[in-house]
């Protein structure tokens, strides 16, 4: 059995808009035998200002998260785009040789997306969950073409029992949400989630699934406008069902 202490860094989104995610995250690996452990001083991983140009404000909260995550284990994050923040591009905003940019290297081994955590540090991909329903999977950007992070999740879901996954035709395109880039816009954005849900449509499911919870919010908000019966979970709250 697996054994250890993991640091979950529950992201922005999670904290404030979908705190049940980071829940079943901890549910599931606690379930796996791991002591959790929730560092309190925990902030944002400086993605947004990262991606909007704030170099020098990216590095200030990337020196936070530094700090906050000193000496641990495993970092756990259900989240593909702050993972790959955090293991791409941390070492890009500091000076090479610097106290900051060595302690970036030191961390990147040790900062796994939650799929990812549970088949190659758990190794399990049956965690005992049940699901009843037929489902369909989004790969998000940030997930699929920064982390290379694909089959994992999927490879999860086939051993939900009860699930049925279905996928659509168009898995591997944006939803349009992009951070800012769906509030400078919107037009663009919004063609790009309606694109997608006609492509969730046409399977037939009844649930869609993703590993990052910004991409479910574009999703759903578009599900929602269009009054279709179709919701959104994160995969850690699939595999937290029983």
């Amino acid at each position: 059995m697996p054994s250890g202490r993991v640091s979950i860094f529950v992201t922005c989104i999670v904290d404030q808009v979908f705190p049940n995610v980071g829940l079943a995250m901890a549910d599931v690996l606690e379930r796996l035998g791991y002591d959790i452990e929730f560092r309190q001083d925990q902030t944002c991983c400086g993605q947004p200002a990262f991606n909007s140009g704030y170099r020098e404000e990216a590095a200030t909260v990337a020196r936070h998260f530094l700090r906050v995550f000193e000496g641990a284990e495993y970092i756990v994050v259900p989240s593909g785009s702050c993972g790959s923040m955090i293991s791409h591009h941390f070492e890009e905003l500091f000076e090479p040789g610097s106290d900051s940019h060595k302690e970036s290297l030191k961390l990147k081994p040790r900062v796994y997306e939650f799929s990812r955590f549970l088949l190659e540090i758990a190794k399990t991909d049956d965690v005992g969950a049940r699901f009843d329903g037929v489902v369909t999977y989004h790969d998000s950007c940030h997930a699929l073409r920064e982390m290379h992070i694909k089959n994992g999740p999927r490879r999860l879901l086939g051993k939900v029992r009860g699930l049925t996954l279905k996928e659509m035709d168009a898995a591997e395109e944006c939803c349009g949400f992009g951070g800012t880039f769906s509030i400078k816009f919107p037009e663009v954005s919004g063609g790009m989630a309606r694109t997608k849900i006609d492509s969730i449509q046409k399977t037939g499911a009844s649930t869609v699934v993703s590993i990052d919870s910004s991409c479910l919010m574009q999703l759903q908000g578009a599900i929602s406008r269009a009054g279709l019966p179709i919701r959104t979970m994160h995969l850690a709250e699939v595999l937290a069902s029983r």
